[in-house]
């Protein structure tokens, strides 16, 4: 009984341990993105050190950059990053393949930017006269190529896989570029600025853009994802990148000539070569940059993957997958209207 008391100490020592150790400051934050238009907020706000200013001096940003979601999620299931900008498909199947615990997303980051080019001398004026054709996505179940076989289903037509007529390839951006160059593809669905370059540099014409079958013509082309362990832990870093996310966003889409023009600076020191002026003016027309994930366009696109076989036989559970709270606390600090999940 003498040794009980030492004992409580004891336990609550431990406990208050974990509790600091939880909420212990950090002295890196691990950030991923990728080098393109869709993750503006990424590039331009580690340029003009909006992100920097906001988690403090004290703090460093390490940044990781990918050409591919997938490689991003694996990195971010591995521990690696503790923040990512990503597109949609490749944050739902890490989501699923974790049972929920490897992420949350915290934020939106880009709306809109897709759709399919035709090549110009291939006779398509409706939906029907796909039928037959060969078409390109970047990656087989990617959010594009979800799309083009959703839309496919939705006019009577499959792809030859599951019958029908239509070849759907998987190709990455600039091998669609040279395919249709060389005449080898009829078209492509797919993502900026490469809709812009394909209707440029391929002699290509837009057949069908995307915003164009989604209500108010916006749907979840990027958003910002967190490590769902370090969400737990850092909730005020977090907190803190996402406000200056948003201030960003407003930054951005208040003076598009001035973020382009630093965007551009950012895609060539990341790529070492700048996008034509030409072609990230038109891109951005069909671009919208926002901190809504427009969280209906991610269920209903999830859904769609399901039903194409992509997402297992049992239809997944997504309700977990938004976090949003920090976002709206942010937003209601700024005096900005809060997002509904």
């Amino acid at each position: 009984m003498r040794r009980l008391p030492w004992l409580l100490i004891a336990a609550v020592s431990v406990a208050l341990c974990a509790s600091v150790c939880l909420a212990a400051p950090v002295k890196v934050i691990r950030v991923g993105f990728f080098p393109n238009i869709t993750h503006a907020q990424a590039l331009v706000g580690l340029a003009t050190g909006e992100f920097q200013k906001e988690i403090g001096a004290n703090v460093e940003i390490k940044t990781f950059i990918f050409n591919a979601g997938p490689s991003a999620m694996e990195a971010l299931m591995a521990r690696e990053l503790d923040l990512c900008y990503v597109g949609p498909n490749p944050a739902i199947t890490c989501f699923i393949r974790t049972n929920g615990e490897a992420l949350r997303i915290i934020a939106g980051a880009a709306s809109g930017g897709a759709g399919l080019v035709i090549r110009n001398g291939v006779r398509i004026e409706g939906p029907a006269d796909l039928a037959g054709k060969s078409l390109a996505t970047p990656q087989l179940g990617n959010t594009q190529d979800v799309a083009l076989r959703h839309y496919l289903q939705d006019h009577g037509l499959k792809a030859k896989e599951y019958g029908g007529t239509v070849r759907v390839i998987p190709a990455a951006n600039p091998d669609q570029l040279t395919l249709m160059l060389k005449k080898e593809i009829d078209g492509a669905w797919t993502v900026e600025p490469w809709v812009t370059r394909l209707i440029r540099e391929a002699d290509g014409r837009l057949f069908l853009d995307e915003r164009s079958i989604w209500p108010k013509g916006m749907f979840v082309t990027g958003h910002l994802v967190a490590r769902r362990e370090f969400l737990a832990q850092q909730p005020n870093l977090v907190k803190a990148w996402i406000r200056a996310h948003v201030r960003t966003t407003a930054a951005i889409n208040a003076d598009g000539v001035w973020a382009r023009r630093v965007l551009n600076q950012e895609i060539k020191r990341y790529t070492t070569k700048a996008l034509p002026e030409a072609v990230l003016s038109e891109a951005w027309t069909r671009l919208n940059i926002t901190y809504d994930p427009v969280s209906d366009s991610l269920y209903r696109s999830a859904q769609w993957a399901y039903e194409l076989g992509f997402l297992g036989k049992t239809k997944p559970n997504l309700s977990e997958i938004y976090d949003l709270r920090l976002l709206n606390q942010v937003l209601q600090e700024m005096k900005l209207e809060r997002i509904k999940s």
